[in-house]
């Protein structure tokens, strides 16, 4: 019973678990704007969806509107949470100098003593 305790109290469930629900939510809301988008693709080609056209019988409308809808989803998660996230992180908690490495500085220092030594 103990390691089933340890396995639901770690920090890693918990935010595996809220991220799911997150990302669910936000599928929807994904969704729901690329049926906007599309419905405005529709009042300009005259149809949103592509599924009814199939020239010499292959379903080639259903792969459009696919890639549609995925080149506008992708659109919008860039558009709307990747560059909006950078912009952020890039403000709020900017990019440490570089500098040389801990395990690098340790064996520079190693060196210079083996050098001191030898003199």
């Amino acid at each position: 019973m103990e390691g089933f305790k340890n396995f639901i109290m770690k920090g890693n469930l918990i935010e595996l678990a809220t991220a799911f629900i997150m990302g669910t939510a936000f599928a929807a809301v994904v969704t729901a704007t690329v049926d906007v988008i599309m419905g405005i693709i529709g009042k300009f080609g005259g149809q949103p969806d592509f599924n009814a056209w199939k020239p010499e019988g292959l379903p080639v409308g259903a792969f459009l509107t696919a890639l549609v809808s995925f080149l506008i989803m992708a659109a919008v998660v860039y558009f709307l949470i990747v560059m909006p996230y950078q912009r952020a992180r890039d403000r709020w908690f900017p990019a440490a100098e570089e500098g040389t490495p801990a395990d690098v500085a340790l064996l520079e220092e190693i060196r210079d003593l083996l050098k001191s030594q030898r003199a």
